[in-house]
């Protein structure tokens, strides 16, 4: 019942920006912390070690306070669908990508700067087709990542669950980068966040498949998941962009940099538009509302 109630809530409030000008919001206070402990442990020799080191403290911390929260009775109770409802991120990822939408329909140097706030590339590289692939690719693993992941750990462990898991994606996006600052100290976090998304990931591109109502969405997954330099990512992205009928990926610009990137659904369209972007938002929805099914199922097996 938390986790129904908590995916209705950030459906309804998602981020709301006088609260979080206020006060600091827990994903930022997180991104804190990391950074304390990253100054701190990233030096000298034996990186491998010290990163495994604050990956156990961030497990720690996270299991600590979801725990402590858990055991406030009704005020806890409360306190775990607000968390929850906060940390789950669909309203806010929807907000993002509806915004490339309106940038696009506005011209091509608006939709690159709205694309440019949620993927990593070089926004002058891309065409309006190459942006809309980007906010495509971006809404599918984020859904993964930011939506169907924390709704999985909290399902299977309860508010620790998914504390630890945003503890561990956040250090994730901070230090699990491939430079030479990070690629020792940040291996272990990326690792471990590779493994919490391993089944999150292949059933939220299940979902995907299901939402679209398509066995070639399934086949295409199947067969492109793999393509992605992500173990994970290529299955909500190759389920999404056969879903739509678009071919996503391929080559693309990072840093100043090309990366010559095989497409998923090759077969599809690659002159994806704002409409298809728009239709991508109306797929997660569709996959989020049968996360709150699912929910509402568990819930009631749990009250019988």
């Amino acid at each position: 019942m938390s986790l129904v109630l908590a995916l209705l809530l950030d459906a309804l409030m998602g981020e709301p920006r006088a609260l979080w000008a206020r006060v600091p919001h827990p994903i930022v206070l997180m991104g804190r912390y990391i950074t304390w402990l990253e100054t701190i442990l990233n030096q000298g020799s034996e990186k491998r070690l010290k990163g495994l080191f604050l990956l156990v403290i961030l497990v720690g911390m996270g299991l600590l306070a979801g725990l402590t929260i858990q055991s406030l009775g009704q005020v806890g109770f409360v306190l775990e669908i607000v968390i929850a409802g906060i940390l789950i991120a669909q309203r806010s990822l929807v907000e993002h990508i509806q915004a490339v939408v309106s940038g696009l329909n506005s011209g091509l140097e608006a939709g690159r700067s709205a694309v440019s706030r949620i993927v990593g590339r070089d926004p002058e590289a891309l065409d309006e087709a190459g942006v809309a692939r980007a906010a495509i690719e971006s809404c599918a693993e984020n859904f993964s990542d930011a939506v169907a992941a924390p709704v999985f750990w909290f399902a299977v462990a309860g508010l620790p669950g998914i504390i630890v898991y945003k503890f561990v994606n956040t250090a994730d996006s901070m230090i699990g980068h491939q430079n030479e600052r990070y690629r020792e100290f940040g291996w272990a976090s990326a690792r471990f966040d590779d493994l919490l998304n391993l089944i999150p990931a292949r059933l939220c591109g299940l979902l995907i498949c299901l939402t679209a109502q398509s066995v070639r969405a399934v086949r295409v997954m199947l067969r492109d998941a793999g393509l992605h330099n992500s173990p994970n990512a290529g299955w909500p992205e190759a389920a999404l962009a056969a879903a739509l009928g678009v071919a996503i990926a391929g080559p693309r610009v990072y840093d100043g940099k090309s990366v010559d990137s095989p497409y998923m659904n090759a077969e599809g369209r690659k002159d994806a538009t704002a409409e298809d972007v728009q239709a991508s938002i109306g797929v997660i929805w569709k996959a989020w509302g049968w996360l709150v099914a699912i929910a509402i199922v568990l819930a009631v097996l749990e009250l019988t």
